[in-house]
């Protein structure tokens, strides 16, 4: 028996009932795509041609100034005066400055032996060094162990102390800070800055301080950083390009140029009277090491940029602990821009470029603009002119001034240029993170002072020793699946099937591939393979 009778008519309305949604969703479309749609996406389109014409007028000039400066060979050495350190006969070991080497900490218990030992083992006249370990650990087996190298080293005969709070408020800041206020460090001259995986040569002191010694004007000689497990895996290379550009370019012209750049809060040393002068550490933001370089700046000091004195150290090897690193050197710059900019403005000691060199250059155009523009152009206005074809975004825009952007930045690293494109879509994945960081920074929301410690692997630690380290899965899931990440994949993938259908754009190959990037990352699959120079 059937259960409807033959005669029974299913109503029309029913069976067009989904043809009708579909029509009324396009005719909604239209109605507020000319309207409204189109008259944002022109004026965002607008918007981010000006900021990618900005960010291409700062890496040409970055680019031409940093030429200029290798082919006329302006080494740190003729620009300042350098001398070796000489023995005084009559004065004896007093004529060499006393020097600080801190050293902060938590929970290393990877690398704590590996930073101590670099530490202890620089070369300067026993009696005119002390090396101070900043132990904020809170497991009690990692600060007994700390403790004991500690001692180990003492028994040697190093001048080392351990020193420990009863809080960690202010995180590292708060460590380097209290560490000042030690009476003996009221005996140093210079201090210098080593974060725990850091491992400096032992001949560092004696080609850096020196530049302090003959120039009462020079208040920080920062040091390059080297990346002992740059070829751990695909990610590491990406960090490296990206890292080396800042190393390569952004630092050697800012010294070179302004005498200004930030100090990358390791691998550095410090004239304590510059650093007091400055106002000290404080813990207002997540870089506190970009916070006192740009204070200590506008007091009238000046910095020095050694590119080709390398300090070891390594880079985040998991996606979890890049991840929070690159929030932390995101969300504290943009943080810093909002409270400081006023104070920059009104400071009568530094002169008006300079001024526009670290409000617009240094801090607008590099720690905002760049995130910003590159997330919001790439991965959402450029897609959505595939769904609105009325809006044309001009090929010099779209093709020219990203090309010749991208390879300024590559061109830091020329071994990684084959790893070009894997670059590109891993820059715009992280530029989602490193946007949502820069906006929390400028208003100051609830994760403005985040600080989660990278974690430290000691993979140089175990080579070193002849020992292998585990291997590690060929991909990984991440902690949790991150849901911003997988509507940013959904939206570029349906622009990509719309610009199949229907677009004229032929955006379609570039947002596929950027949607499945996005994809893999949401889900926290990193692949670890050992890409071939």
């Amino acid at each position: 028996m059937d259960r409807f009778p033959s005669s029974t008519i299913i109503p029309e309305s029913f069976l067009g009932a989904k043809d009708d949604l579909t029509t009324q969703l396009a005719l909604v479309w239209n109605q507020i795509k000319a309207p409204l749609i189109v008259p944002l996406l022109r004026l965002a389109v607008f918007l981010c041609l000006i900021m990618s014409v900005m960010m291409f007028i700062e890496r040409v000039y970055m680019g031409v100034v940093i030429t200029l400066v290798k082919l006329f060979v302006r080494k740190p050495e003729k620009r300042y005066k350098w001398e070796p350190m000489k023995d005084d006969i009559e004065l004896g070991n007093s004529s060499y400055p006393m020097v600080l080497v801190q050293v902060p900490m938590y929970n290393e218990r990877e690398v704590y032996q590996l930073s101590i030992g670099a530490a202890c083992g620089l070369s300067w006249p026993s009696d005119r060094i002390i090396i101070q370990v900043l132990d904020d650990s809170t497991d009690p087996t990692i600060k007994e162990l700390v403790q004991l190298e500690c001692q180990r080293w003492a028994s040697k005969g190093v001048n080392i102390k351990y020193e420990v709070r009863d809080n960690r408020n202010g995180y590292k800041a708060g460590a380097l800070k209290e560490g000042m206020k030690r009476s003996y460090v009221k005996q140093c001259d210079c201090v210098a800055i080593f974060d725990a995986d850091f491992q400096p040569e032992p001949d560092f002191l004696w080609r850096t301080v020196p530049f302090l010694v003959h120039n009462p004007e020079l208040a920080l000689i920062q040091a390059r950083w080297k990346f002992v497990n740059a070829d751990e895996c695909l990610m590491t290379r990406m960090q490296e390009m990206s890292l080396d550009y800042h190393f390569t370019v952004e630092q050697e012209v800012g010294s070179s140029t302004y005498a200004f750049f930030g100090f990358n809060g390791t691998a550095g040393v410090w004239r304590i009277s510059a650093l007091n002068e400055a106002g000290g550490w404080k813990d207002r933001t997540t870089v506190e090491d970009m916070d006192l370089a740009v204070r200590a700046s506008l007091k009238g000091w000046k910095f020095l940029y050694l590119s080709d004195l390398k300090v070891k150290n390594e880079l985040p090897s998991t996606l979890k602990a890049y991840r929070y690193q690159q929030h932390r050197w995101s969300c504290g710059p943009a943080n810093l821009f909002r409270k400081m900019v006023l104070e920059i403005i009104n400071n009568k000691k530094v002169s008006l470029w300079k001024k526009i060199h670290v409000i617009y250059s240094f801090f607008f155009v590099r720690k905002v603009v760049a995130h910003i523009n590159t997330f919001v152009f790439y991965c959402i206005v450029l897609p959505a002119t595939v769904l609105v074809p009325e809006v044309v975004v001009p090929k010099w825009g779209a093709v020219y001034i990203p090309s010749v952007i991208t390879i300024l930045n590559a061109v830091g690293t020329p071994r990684s240029l084959h790893l070009l494109v894997f670059w590109i879509l891993f820059e715009n994945v992280m530029s989602l993170h490193r946007t949502k960081a820069t906006i929390i920074g400028l208003l100051e929301a609830s994760r403005v002072n985040e600080w989660v410690v990278t974690e430290k692997l000691g993979d140089a630690l175990k080579a070193k020793a002849g020992g292998k380290a585990p291997k590690k899965p060929r991909f990984k899931i991440g902690d949790r699946i991150h849901l911003l990440e997988l509507g940013v994949a959904f939206y570029l993938f349906f622009c990509g099937c719309y610009d199949v259908m229907f677009g004229k754009n032929h955006y379609f190959i570039f947002l596929f591939i950027q949607a499945l990037a996005f994809f893999i990352m949401a889900f926290g699959y990193v692949g670890t393979i050992v890409p071939q120079s």
